[in-house]
Order: C-alpha cells, then structure tokens, then sequence
C-alpha cells in the first residue's frame, strides 16, 4: 500500500491500519474556549453563497470543499451495478417511491445500522434525499420561534436549516476532543427552553473528533430528562479511522427522542443524494414532512445503493477509504502546520476529512478567504461555522482532496498569505 510504504500507516493484523505519527501529538490543538452565550436568531448570510460557489469552482484547489476525490469513490462499480438495475427493471422509476422508501434499501440500512448499536427494523427507516433528513428532522421537532442548541463551531448547513425555519440557535461552548459542555447545555434547557439539540457525535465537522460513548450516553440522557430531542447527524461515521465502527449517540436512546440522519453522499456517492432518518417517535410527522416536501426520494439510486451495500462491496470500500483519507489528513496536517506561522493550531481528527485550524489573532479568516480566491484558492472561513460570528481567526480544510503539486503549492500560498497578515 502507497501510505503504508511511505510510512503514513502501520498494519496490525486482524485490527486495521492505524497513522504512524510519532509527532502527531506534538502539534498542538486548538484552544477550548467557554464562551456561554444567548439564543441568536439568524438572517440570510449574504456572503455564503459566494463561499460556496468559490468551493465547488472546479478552477479552485478546492480546499473550502465537503467532498473527497472522486477517485476515491467505487464509481465503476457503481456504474456497473446501475446497468444492471436498468436491465432487470427497466420500469424502475416509473413509480413513486412514497415514503418511507424502497424497502430493500431500508433492510440494508437496518442492517448496517448493528454496527453503530442500532437495533431498527427496515420499517424505522425513511429514506431521503441527500443532506434533506436533517432539515426533515428540525421541522419535526420545532415550530419557527423556537430555540435549538447546536455545537460550537458546527456545520454550516446546520445553521442555514435552522434560519430557513425562523428558528433561534443556542451554541454551547464545545472542546476540540471533548464534545459540548453538558453542565452549560444543561443550564441552557432551563434556562431558554431548548426544543431540539443537534450533535455531531462521531467524525465532528469541522472538529474531527469522535465522541467517547460515555459522552454519547451522558448526552442522551441530559436531554431525555427534559424531553428534548436530539438530532444526531451522523453523516460521516463510517469514515472513523479506527476500528470497531463507532456507536452512536442513538444507541443510548430508550424514549424515542434522538433522531438518527445519515447518507451514502460521503462515504460512497454524492451525486446519489441518498440519505435517511431513524426518527423514532417522530417517524410519522417525518414521513409526512417527506411526503409534502418532495413525494418521494429518487428509485433508481436508492436499488443501485441497496446493491452495493447487499454485495458486501462497501466494506471493502470503506476499508480502503478510511485507510487513504486517514493517511491524507495526517499528511495535509503536518504540511499545514510546517507552512503556516508560528501560533497556529491544527485539529487532531479521528475521522472524516476535515481539519479545522486556528490562526494567530491577528488573521481574519474572511479577508484571508477573499485573498486565497484571488489566488484560486477556495477555504472555509470560520464565522460561517457559527451563529454568532465567532471563529473570526479560524479556517477549515478539506484533506479529502487527493495529494498533488498543486495542492501542495496552494498549501504554501496560503501559508505566505497568512505570514502577511500576521
């Protein structure tokens, strides 16, 4: 194996492959910083649009993008298994697929679901498109007004979710390794009465970490006490580096409260736009929602994923993948942190593909965005990844790009446009 040869990875049998990193740890993190806060209500952000396009521009060295290399993924494959579908169900659209999905999918996914302590029956599952269970999932449990809390930083869609639905988000101050402060979290439920928590439990974006399970539970039960519920986005928690599988915040769950939304769009295809929700006691309303929201998700996609993951082809994927994009963070993280000034901090993630770095004060990400995209550089500046502006000297990278002179070259052009402004 090429990360392996060159030292990014040791194999241990009947284990995995794990970074070798003797000076990982040397790196240092960034900063965990308490900083309680109110209940904001979010207007449009005017300058997202124009971040997001800059990220998707193929002209770009596309570091501010979600995405992996598309080599990374099993498209031919996939292209095959899709011929198939076509020939032995050539009415496969032909018909609505209305919620809660085309079940052989859902069994597949119920299936899956063990590994991460799900025990869900096909019935449980309700298939959507792409990244739309968790906007489902918020619609379920709120009503415009109400107030959400979310982790900080946290995904950008999370927040764009919840302004389209008037809702007022609450960050809770949470630690690079260590996930939200549930004594603050607990406070912030008396006190503003939080409708829904949304969490990110294993393979955080942008932070990386992968939650301990004893944090799960304690979060699980916090919010079961008060009857909040929980949206857990598990979008990336088949890319942890590490064997076994992590489990979930759901697994805790004994009331019905967490609502459980994945997809196949990081690990396996974007394109596809398959995604999906345990919803536990919300499945009807979820359905429903689905229902008057777009009818119903795409057919073919859905038989073409039910496939591959029926054919035992996606855990060979997976083992291939985590074992590339664990290899291509560690060494996109050293190379950061040797090209950029001194007083940065680097995330340490134990999965996915993103790292989240502090820059010196003195560096504001959102003018440091405008200057790398003269350069034909896309990044993600950090106040976009909070409610209320924070992270104003913090940018996140995408290590899902694969390695390349370009990458590298852009890397140190960012590194010298930072030296300027520090």
């Amino acid at each position: 194996m090429w990360l392996e040869n060159r030292g990014y990875l040791e194999a241990r049998p009947q284990s995995g492959f794990y970074i070798r990193t003797p000076s990982a740890r040397l790196i240092p993190e960034p900063q965990f910083d308490a900083h309680p806060s109110k209940p904001a209500a979010l207007g449009n952000n005017a300058i997202l649009a124009g971040i997001m396009e800059a990220a998707a521009d193929p002209a770009n060295v596309p570091f501010g993008a979600g995405c992996i290399s598309p080599e990374l993924f099993p498209n031919r494959k996939l292209n095959l298994i899709l011929r198939q579908i076509v020939r032995q169900r050539p009415l496969h659209s032909a018909n609505y697929d209305f919620p809660p999905g085309v079940e052989a999918l859902r069994h597949q996914i119920a299936r899956r679901a063990l590994a991460a302590g799900c025990r869900v029956s096909p019935r449980d599952v309700v298939v959507t498109s792409g990244a739309q269970a968790t906007n489902l999932s918020l619609r379920a449990v709120t009503r415009p007004g109400d107030v959400i809390a979310v982790e900080s930083p946290t995904y950008l869609g999370i927040l764009e979710s919840a302004a389209s639905l008037a809702l007022k988000v609450l960050e809770i101050s949470t630690h690079p390794q260590g996930g939200m402060d549930l004594d603050e979290l607990e406070q912030a439920i008396k006190k503003h009465s939080v409708k829904a928590c949304v969490i990110m439990a294993n393979c955080h974006n942008p932070l990386g970490y992968v939650l301990p399970d004893s944090h799960k539970q304690a979060v699980v039960e916090l919010t079961a006490r008060r009857n909040v519920a929980v949206i857990e986005d598990d979008l990336y928690g088949d890319l942890a580096f590490a064997d076994p599988r992590p489990l979930t915040a759901k697994s805790f769950d004994r009331k019905g409260l967490v609502l459980l939304c994945s997809s196949a769009s990081k690990a396996l295809s974007p394109g596809y736009r398959i995604g999906w929700v345990f919803a536990g006691r919300f499945q009807p309303e979820v359905e429903r929602l689905k229902l008057i929201t777009s009818m119903a998700a795409p057919s073919l996609p859905q038989w073409v994923v039910a496939e591959f993951l029926s054919s035992g082809g996606y855990d060979r994927h997976l083992n291939r993948l985590r074992a590339n994009l664990a290899g291509q963070v560690e060494m996109l993280r050293r190379t950061a942190f040797q090209c950029f000034p001194k007083g940065r901090r680097i995330s340490r993630p134990a999965g996915g593909h993103m790292l989240w770095i502090e820059l010196p004060a003195k560096i504001e990400a959102m003018k440091l965005w405008r200057a790398a995209l003269s350069e034909h550089i896309s990044i993600l500046p950090g106040p976009i990844f909070s409610a209320t502006g924070r992270y104003k000297n913090h940018i996140r990278l995408n290590a899902g790009i694969a390695p390349s002179d370009a990458r590298n070259s852009a890397l140190a052009t960012l590194g010298r446009l930072c030296a300027h402004r520090a």
